[in-house]
C-alpha cells in the first residue's frame, strides 16, 4: 500500500510538470548531486562575485583547493550574467573527475538564473543519477528468466531486443542498450518523462510470453544508477527474503 501510495505522488508530481522543463543529460552520480545542492544552501557559498576576471583565474590556479573551486563554480552559478555562464562553461570543457562534473551541474543552474531571467518564468529542473535527452528520462532495466539462473536462448534474446525495442518506440522512447549475461537481460533506455512505464513493460512482456512464458513479469528498474550482477543477485535475495518473511507472518 505504501509503495503504490508512492508512485501515485511520483504520477501526480510528474503530471503537474510545465510543458516546458530541462533534464539533466550526463550521468552523474547522485550523492555527489545531493552534495551539490547541498552545497548551494550555504550562504558562505552564495556570495556574489564582483570580479569575474579574477575569479576565473583562481577556478585555473593550482593553488586553489578543490572545495573553494566548487565554491566559485556554485558562485558564479548564482549570476544571471551570460559571463559567468560562459567561464563556467570553459572550465567544464577542460576539467576532469568530480570537478567536471560539479561544473556540469553548475553550467545547468546557471542556464536555468539564465532563462529565468530573460523570459521572466520559472524554469524547472530535473536531475536523476542516469541522465537522460531532451525531455526523456534514462533508465537502467533488469529482465529475469522465469527460469531462475538459467541463461536465455539466442532466439529468446533476439525477441527481447526488438520486441522491447518496438513498444519503446511506439511511445517515443529509445533502447539505447540490451546485454545478456547470467541469465539476466540488462538495458539502458530512454523513455518520456510525462509517459506510462507500466504499460510498456505489461504489453512486452505479454507479447514475449506468448512464444514460452520466458520472462518474469517483475522487472528492476532505476533511473539512479546502472546496476552490477552482483547488486542485482543482492537485491532478488532481499525481495526473496521479504517474501519468506511474509509468508511466515500470513502462516
Amino acid at each position: 500500500m505504501e509503495e503504490n501510495n508512492n508512485l501515485k505522488k511520483i504520477q501526480e508530481a510528474i503530471e503537474s510538470l510545465p510543458e516546458n522543463f530541462s533534464i539533466l543529460e550526463e550521468q552523474i552520480d547522485v550523492d555527489l548531486q545531493m552534495e551539490y545542492f547541498e552545497f548551494t544552501k550555504d550562504k558562505d557559498n552564495n556570495q556574489p562575485i564582483d570580479n569575474f576576471e579574477e575569479a576565473e583565474q583562481l577556478l585555473y590556479d593550482d593553488n586553489t583547493t578543490e572545495t573553494e573551486k566548487k565554491q566559485l563554480l556554485v558562485r558564479l552559478a548564482g549570476h544571471d550574467k551570460v559571463d559567468a555562464f560562459r567561464i563556467i562553461e570553459r572550465f567544464k570543457d577542460q576539467s576532469e573527475g568530480t570537478l567536471r562534473n560539479w561544473s556540469i551541474l553548475a553550467l545547468q543552474e546557471s542556464r536555468m538564473i539564465l532563462q529565468s531571467s530573460l523570459l521572466d518564468e520559472q524554469q524547472v529542473f530535473i536531475s536523476t543519477g542516469l541522465g537522460g535527452k531532451g525531455q526523456k528520462i534514462r533508465y537502467f532495466i533488469t529482465l529475469l528468466n522465469s527460469q531462475t539462473d538459467v541463461e536465455f536462448s539466442e532466439a529468446q534474446k533476439k525477441m527481447i531486443t526488438e520486441e522491447f525495442g518496438y513498444f519503446l518506440e511506439k511511445s517515443e522512447g529509445e533502447l539505447e542498450e540490451m546485454e545478456f549475461t547470467e541469465g539476466f537481460a540488462v538495458g539502458l533506455f530512454l523513455f518520456p518523462l510525462k509517459k506510462n512505464l507500466q504499460d510498456i513493460f505489461r504489453s512486452f512482456i505479454d507479447e514475449c510470453n506468448q512464444y514460452g512464458s520466458f520472462l518474469k513479469e517483475d522487472v528492476i528498474i532505476t533511473n539512479v544508477k546502472r546496476l552490477t550482477v552482483d547488486e542485482i543477485k543482492e537485491f532478488l535475495k532481499q525481495e526473496d527474503q521479504k517474501d519468506q518473511e511474509e509468508d511466515e507472518e500470513k502462516n
